[in-house]
């Protein structure tokens, strides 16, 4: 006999004499596990919402070969393992097969495996996200050995996806280069994604990936599962495509030179692994994503951004106290609501005046700012806007008062020299020292303290860990270094969140180093990349959407020619990149013409009408800029289908060029929507200018954008852009 019940919306089909059919579901998706004592549990289903009728007669897991949840290394070698570890006799083999026993607390399904053979339980965790389609998921791992055993893989997921016509959208990059996109088929062998960075996680790969599973994936059709995990270190995806029917996609902490001593009655939880399931294609599923982020996920997810001006590239070092004033005023005098001061305040007997020295200082720069914070917060006040600051406090240079009171702070090999970065001086102070935590912690603590009007944090992070090494962990556990840095960090962040809940805080790790769901939660957003150039943040800002929401996205108008690639770019064009994420300003306003100013003014404006929009709307990718079509195009719409942003920008530019028109996605078929171009430049408006169109049409068709701006002939150029507002009747 087999019956249902239900908790809330996650159904758990109960048993026959052998097996339990474990349910997890959301508004639009299921899961599906076997869960048969004795045996290792099975997936079985994951994909759409599946009716009680289809539940009670899926086909079993073993039609086309094994589909283990959690596959453990050592009785079956050849198959790659979820879990490996070396037992305290010396034992490499573990077997983890279901204890019959599924708990759940509130939403939290927990499936429990043992090993029949020694005291190591494991436990498989999902936590769906209903009205997002997200189901979290992870794994907790208990030594209940007499001494500790030595885990060497500890994957969060194993997860099967049936072969066939699957490809891969997964982002790489480097510094000033981030989260570039690559679509590729999977193919037999193995695929590897990974980061060994120690601090940042973001440059080189990303811990997001995309499944299509019926082809080349498209934008808002087809069935694809995404995948983010929650972590801010080191990490590997890798996806194995053995013999069998399926590609398995295992996702976790990097364990390479981490090997994990896990001592008796001790707890290993391993980071969350986000899941989402979508018919309706890539933007489908980032659409999910965004909306679970903004929830659950993202500190303050649901307020919108100010708009802001921070003065890296418009001074870099060069602070001063009648400077920081001119730069509030100017920014004021846009329409500007939030001036932040970068890096080069501060340092008593090492004054920060370029990158080699001071940091760990964290005291004022009185020669540059004789007023101090205070007379900054006076000029902010005297502006009307708000002031926020930059830190970088998991750093330290060898000259510093810090470096010399605490050499033994840093992450550092045992009996080596330390190994140097930026300026020939920086060093990483070793998070998983409690010290260093408090200090890190008391360096935000001071400032809020002494100054509580700041608004706004930049906390940087600009070194990846060198040589490895801790000079507070045991020469023993020197392999927990970089698990135990980024928990330390998690602790110092939550306890920062704890006591400065309303503090808006932006996580910069040489640009977009930590764009990643595992310190979201402490972060209000991210700095996208050092390169502020407009055409290239584009295909950047491209692949950053796939997982992340543009609320999340800090996005700045900067001079040109470009401080990084010294193109030049058009000024609308800068300003129509930069409205299509979290708006601000990188620029020294008082270098900027009139009309530049007058344009960004506008901008400004424009831009408050349309942020809760871009901020809080959904998103539809709709040209992609990978796709070399000579545009990029996408849309947001807000969630009562009555106001969008259109979004259209060229990417080259030649006589008699042939572009393609782009259809809209998202809007009300039935709906009529009045058209209306923001930062327009043109001496005329454009033909479909204050004209209606239905839903329909512009799906089904779409608008014809002209190829060129058209202002006065002195200020043509060859950039082209439109960002258009269409508002319902």
């Amino acid at each position: 006999m087999k019956k249902l019940f239900f908790f809330a919306l996650l159904t758990a089909c109960a048993q026959t004499a052998m097996a339990e059919q474990v349910t997890v579901e959301t508004r639009n998706t299921t899961m599906v596990l076997n869960v048969d004592k004795g045996k290792q549990p099975q997936y079985v289903y994951y994909g759409a919402r599946l009716s009680e009728t289809e539940l009670q007669h899926l086909q079993g897991s073993a039609v086309f070969g094994r589909m283990d949840a959690y596959p453990a290394y050592g009785m079956n070698c050849p198959a790659e393992a979820a879990l490996a570890m070396t037992h305290a006799d010396g034992n490499m083999s573990t077997e983890l097969l279901a204890t019959g026993s599924v708990t759940y607390e509130g939403i939290i399904t927990r499936i429990w495996m043992k090993d029949p053979v020694y005291p190591i339980t494991v436990a498989l965790c999902y936590m769906p996200r209903i009205e997002e389609d997200i189901i979290e998921t992870w794994t907790e791992i208990q030594n209940g050995e007499a001494k500790p055993v030595t885990l060497t893989q500890f994957a969060s997921i194993c997860l099967p996806i049936r072969r066939g016509d699957v490809w891969l959208s997964h982002f790489y990059g480097s510094w000033a280069n981030e989260a570039r996109l690559v679509e590729e088929p999977i193919l037999p062998g193995e695929k590897v994604i990974k980061n060994k960075d120690g601090t940042r996680n973001s440059h080189t790969d990303h811990a997001e990936v995309m499944f299509s599973l019926d082809g080349k994936g498209r934008e808002n059709g087809g069935d694809v599962i995404g995948a983010a995990l929650c972590y801010s270190g080191n990490f590997q995806l890798k996806i194995d495509t053995d013999d069998t029917e399926f590609h398995y996609f295992f996702a976790g902490i990097n364990p390479d030179n981490s090997e994990y001593h896990l001592k008796k009655g001790e707890y290993f939880v391993t980071p969350k692994v986000a899941l989402s399931f979508s018919k309706c294609g890539l933007s489908g599923v980032s659409r999910n994503f965004h909306k679970w982020g903004r929830k659950y996920m993202l500190a303050h997810g649901d307020k919108e951004r100010k708009i802001l001006l921070n003065s890296w590239e418009g001074v870099y070092f060069d602070i001063n106290q009648q400077g920081m004033d001119q730069m509030m005023g100017d920014i004021a005098s846009m329409g500007g609501e939030l001036f932040v001061m970068d890096d080069g305040w501060f340092g008593d007997k090492y004054p920060r005046k370029v990158d080699n020295s001071s940091l760990g200082d964290w005291v004022v720069d009185k020669n540059k700012l004789p007023e101090g914070i205070e007379g900054l917060l006076r000029d902010a006040k005297k502006h009307g806007i708000k002031f926020g600051i930059w830190i970088e406090p998991e750093m330290a240079n060898t000259v510093s008062e810090l470096y010399e009171a605490h050499p033994d702070w840093i992450v550092k090999a045992p009996k080596r020299e330390p190994v140097l970065g930026r300026g020939g001086t920086q060093v990483v102070l070793d998070m998983s020292n409690p010290k260093v935590q408090d200090f890190v912690f008391s360096i935000v603590d001071n400032l809020m303290t002494k100054y509580p009007e700041i608004d706004y944090i930049k906390w940087d992070a600009n070194m990846p860990i060198l040589n490895h090494g801790s000079q507070y962990l045991t020469m023993n556990d020197q392999s927990h270094l970089n698990i135990e840095y980024h928990r330390g960090l998690e602790k110092t962040c939550q306890r920062v969140r704890e006591k400065y809940p309303d503090l808006t805080i932006q996580a910069c790790a040489s640009g977009g180093g930590r764009a990643n769901w595992g310190v979201l939660p402490y972060f209000d957003e991210f700095w996208v990349s050092d390169n502020t150039d407009a055409l290239q943040r584009i295909y950047m800002q491209w692949g950053t959407s796939y997982f992340f929401p543009a609320i999340a996205m800090a996005s700045h108008i900067s001079a040109t020619p470009n401080h990084t690639v010294f193109r030049t770019t058009a000024m609308k064009y800068r300003i129509d990149v930069a409205m299509s994420g979290r708006l601000g300003m990188e620029i020294q306003p008082k270098n900027m013409t009139d009309d530049e100013k007058a344009l960004c003014r506008n901008a400004i404006k424009e831009y408050k009408q349309i942020r809760p929009i871009v901020q809080f709307g959904d998103l539809y990718r709709l040209v992609s800029p990978y796709d070399k079509k000579g545009l990029a195009s996408l849309m947001y719409v807000d969630e009562t289908k009555t106001k969008s942003v259109f979004f259209w920008w060229k990417t080259e530019s030649f006589q008699n060029e042939h572009l393609p028109r782009v259809k809209m996605a998202g809007l009300d078929a039935n709906k009529m929507y009045k058209v209306h171009e923001l930062n327009r430049i043109d001496l005329k408006p454009m033909d479909v200018e204050g004209k209606s169109f239905s839903g329909a049409y512009l799906m089904n068709h779409g608008l014809e954008m002209p190829y060129r701006n058209e202002p006065e002939h002195s200020k043509k150029n060859d950039w082209s852009s439109r960002v258009l507002l269409l508002e319902a009747e």
